[in-house]
This record gives structure tokens, sequence and C-alpha cells, in this order.
């Protein structure tokens, strides 16, 4: 399904592609570029921030009249490209994603779709009517293992879906870098923690749950521990300023500081210097100036640090998710799907089934070696693969080859909503055709 990258390509010339935000997202997709030069080509970046489009610019020997603070002045333009990469913060992405379907450009645009349901409804109807491929950034469908549990269920290994668990451990430093400290810390400049952080998983969940809908959900949440009520005596606001800085395990020295005297300037340090290369003097300026080195009891937080979703799906089928912030693991998530004639288990790396039957155990895995070595192997390689895919696609304008199309990926986003739903309002949420079909919303 558009995984080989030496695929047969109807396109002749490579696939012309515009970078709408030159963050993390944007400068990791972009990079498939370099690897496949002759099936990509970046032609134009947007981003408001001067160092980021001009790092993309240099990167990928972008004509200066191709760069651009705002994407409106790229949508104002005659068509000059194939697809666009939206990956602005998450209140940003129904605007450009409307804008640029309605240009004809294909888009890929990063998870969430957008930060309401009328919005993600708006950028599914706009793409359809368009007749443009829309890929939404659930990469984790393009995880080789995690792609291999679908595969195995749809075998009927386990006979019939019963009941599926799966755990989102997020990191105990990853969550006080992008939910306590960062972009989406706050749920009125970004969105809520289900949407932001695990809209991947409840996508996951309601993929393998197949054709069945689901009827009922229920979630409980709360913003744990990050409170200013739980500041240790005698700490400082800021990390560079703090007596017990050293007994903290959220310090921000810890967290950015010792991992660039470690020689460490990718993700989580990249981020925390928009403006300049990581550095020693440029990440303590930062922390001494910045978001990112707030004392984590006195930051602006408000999305919860653990939430647990329950769902009823047709026939009976259950599941539970559950995310919780204080784990050892960052994002490595765990899975067990019970079935009629068996078990499967995912552990982050491979995937058990135990059959009823023989009561014995199968291992299965998938290989990622080809993109290790091409600096896109976040996310189990996953970025490379949905890259792939969706060139792929775009070449061949072949929508098949998207695995997080507009509709089903529309439904989970509509299950994530009701989930939150539950959660504010205390109560169990009947879905009914609201997480069934866009048209109903």
């Amino acid at each position: 399904m558009g995984q080989n990258s030496s695929q047969d390509c109807r396109m002749s010339s490579p696939v012309r592609v515009i970078v709408v935000g030159a963050g993390c997202r944007g400068e990791n997709y972009s990079q498939f570029a370099s690897i496949h030069p002759k099936r990509m080509k970046v032609v134009a970046v947007a981003d408001p921030r001067r160092f980021a489009r001009t790092k993309l610019q240099k990167q990928h020997k972008i004509n200066d009249e191709n760069i651009f603070e705002d994407w409106r002045n790229v949508a104002e333009r005659e068509k000059f490209a194939d697809a666009v990469l939206i990956c602005t913060p998450d209140r940003l992405h129904k605007d450009p994603a409307v804008a640029f379907a309605k240009k004809g450009y294909h888009i890929l645009l990063e998870k969430p779709m957008a930060t309401t349901a009328d919005d993600c409804t708006e950028i599914v109807e706009a793409c359809t009517q368009s007749g443009v491929i829309l890929s939404v950034g659930h990469v984790l469908r393009y995880d080789p293992v995690i792609h291999k549990i679908k595969e195995l269920l749809e075998a009927g290994v386990i006979g019939d879906v019963i009941h599926i668990q799966h755990l989102e451990p997020v990191g105990f430093y990853h969550f006080a870098h992008s939910f306590v400290r960062g972009n989406w810390r706050n749920e009125a400049e970004s969105s809520f923690a289900l949407l932001a952080k695990s809209c991947h998983d409840i996508d996951l969940i309601h993929h393998w749950a197949g054709a069945r809908k689901c009827v009922k959900v229920s979630s409980f949440g709360a913003v744990s521990h990050f409170q200013k009520k739980n500041k240790p005596a005698g700490a400082g606001d800021r990390c560079t300023d703090c007596s017990i800085e050293r007994d903290c395990p959220y310090s921000a020295r810890k967290i950015y500081l010792d991992r660039v005297k470690q020689g460490h300037t990718g993700w989580p340090v990249s981020v925390i210097c928009p403006n300049s290369v990581p550095d020693i003097e440029s990440v303590t300026e930062a922390l001494r100036t910045g978001p990112y080195g707030r004392c984590v009891y006195e930051c602006d937080n408000d999305v919860c640090s653990n939430q647990v979703v329950n769902m009823e799906f047709e026939g009976g089928l259950t599941a539970a998710f559950s995310m919780v912030a204080f784990t050892e693991e960052i994002c490595l998530r765990k899975t067990t799907i019970y079935g009629s004639k068996g078990e499967l288990s995912y552990n982050g790396h491979e995937i058990r089934v135990f059959d009823f039957l023989t009561q014995r155990s199968t291992k299965h895995t998938a290989s990622s070696e080809e993109v290790k070595h091409f600096g896109m192997s976040g996310h189990g390689g996953a970025d490379y693969h949905i890259m792939n895919a969706f060139i792929a696609a775009v070449a061949n304008n072949d929508p098949s080859l998207i695995r997080s199309g507009s509709e089903e990926t529309l439904m989970s986003h509509l299950l994530v909503f009701e989930a939150e739903r539950s959660r504010v309002e205390s109560r169990v949420v009947n879905c009914g055709n609201s997480c069934q079909s866009y048209n109903t919303v």
C-alpha cells in the first residue's frame, strides 16, 4: 500500500510541495524531498518566523519569490504546486486547509484536523467538493508494526474482536515539555489533551473496531500534580533560579541544558530556540526568559495529565483507553486485543498472538530498516511511511494509498469530541449519528 520507496509513479516529474508551517513537523515531513528528490520537491514555504522559513529555504534551495510569512499570500497566487503540507498550530489548521482545498491542492494535514467538530467537518467537505486527496497526520496508522495489528485482525487470527485495551504512556518529561510549559499546555491556546495528544489512539481503536460504530462513550480525567498547590517549599519560579532544582525531576536544566551539553540538539531542545541554533548560550537564555524555563508548578496549564475513555461499539465490542503523563517510557504505546479465538498483545516493539485452540504463542514484527539512516525514523519509521504513501497517492492520483483519509478520520475525531464532552459534562454520551457521519454533525 504505497510503502515501497521505489514504487513507480505516473507523474514523471517530482511532486511539487508547499510547506505551510516550518516547525518540527513541517521540517520533518519535508525531509522526504531530500531522501527522494526524484519523487518530491519542496517549492515554497510559509512561516511567520524568519529563522524557520530561512532554514527550510536553505535545505531545499527554494527561490526567494516562494518564501512567505503568511500562507494567505500563497493561497492568493495561481496554483503553482501539486500539494501542501499544513503543519501550523492546531487552531490554525482549518482556514489554510479549506483555502488550499478550494485551490485544488492535495493536502497532508497534521493532526488534529482542527479544534472543533464543525471545523473538521468543513475541511472534509471542502476536500470532497474539490476532489482533492486529504491525508491526516495519523502517522501511527503507517507504523509497520501497528499496521500489522490491523492485518492480523482482518485475517481473523483471534476470531471476533471482543475488547480492546490501549495505553498511551506520554512520558514525564515529554508531558512537562509539551503540555505544562509548551504549546499544548492551555486549551484556549491549543486544544484539550485528548485531541492534541491522543486523537492518534482513539483513531487506532476506531480503526481496529472495523466497520462497527461507537454507540456510547464515557471519559474521566484531571489536571494532576502540575498545580501551584504542589509546588515544593523553597522552589523558585524558574529553574535557573531555584534552590531545589537538583531534586526536581521536571527541572528544565535537566530536560534541556544537560542534553545540549551532551551534544543533543534535536527534540525537545530544538523547540525552545525557535529563532536560533540551539547551543549552551541560546538554551540558557531561553530558560532564563522563555516559557520552557518556568517552574512546572507555576504555569498556566489546564489540560488533563491523565484520562480514561471507555467505548462501546456495535455488537458489544468494548474498548478502554488510558493516557497518563507520569511514565518512564515516552509514547511507547501498549495494546491488548481480546478475541473469541485468541489474544493479541503489543508491547511497543513486537506483537504476540496467543491461540486458544493450540495454546501456543506466535510473535510478529515488521521491519522499517529502510528509513533508519534517513533521519525520518520518528514514530517507528511512520513519519517516512506516511510521506511515502502521500506522495505516491498524489503522483498516481490514487487516494486508496492513504490510510488516514478524510471520512474515517473525521469519524474518529468526532468520537474524540464526544469523549471530551463526556468528561466535561460527567455523563455517558450516546453517540448516535454524531460519531458516524459527517453529514449529520
